[in-house]
């Protein structure tokens, strides 16, 4: 059974961090090759790694972090955005896209890059496909990439499920269009009007309006946070671990990454290291040479017997989920009703109390 971790951020992370951003300094990666965490950070850290453990489902035995996704693929990722939009994409704001998600993704991925056995000097990011409502909203040349006009169950633009790892996570893309080369491990969602953030092992869903209004700034905090949980990193709605209070993972704290999600992340590596077959460290290349689809490609609405779980931070009571709690989705069982907040759909397989 697939497991996805989706977490709907408030808010909060767009509230009063402006001048947080102007007070705090471009990220200093500590670049350390063993596990000798901070004095101040050693107690926090366990705290989390106890609290993820004891939380998550089948937390070690999980196959598709974003971990799993840059070993599985041999030191890259690729992407696919879903172009949830009334509004058309220029051929120059889709090149600042590219430049954006691959600046995000590399401020994580730095924190692993010559620590504990991490084989790869860079982890390279391609958009590989855009899903839209409809293909005119494309301007410019769409050469290199696939154009997928798919729908999912809401009507909502979708990139193909056959080209999809959270989809064929067996890496078996027989099925896909273009062949696994044109497979993308995860979707950058981005919709009209949407408040606060989302992220799982699927990817990560902000606003339109807002990542538009960054692109071009050198930390988009929000984005930064859901790729967080990409990489299997918890939110802190209930909770936040001893003698920390500003880092990026407890959102609304901070607008960069800091040495306490750094060390989060590392944390998660030394555990998961074990089920590659680490070898020596490798300078990551990617050659942009590819052959590429036809420019537009539509596919029918799918049905899909893929299933997932979803991973909430609180407890369910049965008066129904908390604030934050899922509340639906495909093989749901728990509470259909919310506590706190309106049940909302987000996605096929994910519902929450917001």
């Amino acid at each position: 059974m697939h497991f996805s971790r989706l977490i709907q951020d408030s808010l909060v992370l767009s509230l009063g961090l402006a001048s947080l951003a102007a007070a705090m300094p471009n990220q200093l990666v500590s670049r350390q090759s063993t596990w000798n965490p901070p004095s101040n950070l050693v107690t926090p850290l366990q705290q989390v790694w106890d609290h993820q453990v004891a939380t998550y489902s089948n937390a070690l035995g999980f196959r598709n972090y974003g971990y799993d996704q840059v070993m599985a693929n041999g030191g890259y990722l690729n992407f696919c955005v879903r172009w949830d939009s009334s509004q058309n994409l220029s051929e120059a704001q889709r090149a600042l896209f590219q430049t954006a998600i691959q600046r995000s993704v590399k401020k994580w991925t730095d924190w692993l890059v010559g620590f504990d056995g991490f084989p790869y000097s860079s982890v390279p990011v391609k958009i590989v496909g855009y899903a839209v409502r409809n293909t005119g909203q494309l301007q410019g040349s769409m050469s290199g990439y696939d154009v997928y006009t798919t729908k999912d169950s809401g009507g909502i633009p979708e990139c193909d499920p056959r080209c999809g790892r959270f989809f064929h996570q067996d890496g078996n893309y027989n099925s896909c269009p273009g062949g696994a080369s044109r497979h993308y491990d995860m979707s950058l969602w981005l919709t009209d009007g949407f408040g606060g953030g989302a992220g799982g092992d699927w990817g990560q869903r902000i606003g339109t309006e807002y990542f538009l209004g960054l692109l071009n700034s050198d930390n988009i905090h929000i984005l930064l946070h859901e790729i967080g949980h990409s990489f299997a990193l918890d939110d802190f709605y209930d909770w936040t671990p001893s003698g920390v209070s500003n880092f990026i993972m407890l959102a609304g704290s901070s607008t960069v990454i800091t040495d306490f999600d750094g060390w989060m992340l590392r944390d998660w590596w030394r555990h998961l290291k074990t089920r590659y077959n680490l070898g020596t460290p490798v300078t990551t290349t990617r050659t942009t040479t590819r052959t590429t689809t036809p420019a537009a490609t539509t596919t029918p609405a799918r049905t899909t017997t893929t299933t997932a779980r979803a991973t909430t931070t609180g407890s369910s009571g049965g008066s129904g989920s908390p604030l934050w709690g899922q509340c639906g989705g495909a093989n749901w069982t728990g509470p259909t009703t919310c506590a706190q907040g309106t049940c909302t759909y987000s996605n096929p397989y994910y519902s929450q109390c917001l």
